[in-house]
């Protein structure tokens, strides 16, 4: 695929701690691609560097060597505040604790994004991706009136909102029983399928991997196989 396809992209990229006899590689010279409109899940055991790699190509953590990109800004290259407005405007995050404001119903909740980046609300885009994630009749509650598996929806839902360049997952699963997974899992490979999104998913579970189009599987910080299940 050619590097106009990448929604992210990598070129040696390392992050080490410590130095000297005490230096750790927690990822070691990463060259890869995730391409736009693919589901990726990305594995490996404790330690194996997947939690690094995220942090880093998602902007959440600064690279010790290596470029990266999102799309076509190199965001290894960007201030502090420019990498902020790079994440609000193109990037989408589910997380393992929801991370919902619990004073705020979903329907603020999913808009919120849309709010900080003062920008306005494309209301046939909502009511589609509301649609596809079946939170239609659940708008008005708050996060407390909703179940585990409802209020990951509910952040599924605020990552799309902003049509992102990519949805970053880390083990969204993980707080979920296996139904709520599952339907979890489900809507996050019919919003690549229905809605064009790319998605980056961190995950332990093989079970979750295979909703994937691709696996890349991580060890001692380095890509160890690149999969298509």
């Amino acid at each position: 695929m050619s590097e106009a396809g990448a929604a992210v992209r990598t070129d040696a990229l390392t992050k080490t701690y410590g130095s000297g006899e005490t230096l750790v590689r927690a990822l070691d010279g990463v060259t890869v691609e995730i391409h736009r409109g693919e589901f990726t899940a990305v594995m490996g055991p404790s330690g194996s560097g997947k939690s690094t790699f995220m942090h880093l190509t998602a902007g959440l953590d600064a690279a010790t060597s290596g470029r990266s990109w999102i799309g076509d800004v190199e965001i290894t290259s960007l201030d502090d505040t420019a990498l902020t407005l790079l994440r609000r405007e193109r990037v989408g995050f589910i997380f393992q604790s929801f991370n919902l404001l619990p004073t705020l119903d979903a329907r603020a909740n999913i808009l919120l994004p849309l709010k900080l980046a003062r920008r306005p609300l494309d209301s046939a885009w909502f009511d589609h991706v509301v649609d596809v994630l079946g939170l239609g009749d659940r708008l008005q509650h708050r996060p407390s009136e909703l179940s585990g598996g409802q209020q990951q929806r509910v952040a599924a839902a605020r990552a799309l909102i902003t049509r992102p360049d990519v949805v970053f997952a880390d083990e969204p699963t993980g707080a979920l029983d296996s139904t709520a997974s599952e339907q979890l899992l489900d809507l996050l490979r019919s919003s690549v399928r229905d809605l064009g999104q790319t998605i980056m998913m961190v995950t332990h579970d093989a079970r979750a991997a295979a909703y994937a189009d691709r696996v890349l599987r991580l060890a001692d910080g380095r890509i160890a196989a690149d999969e298509r299940p």
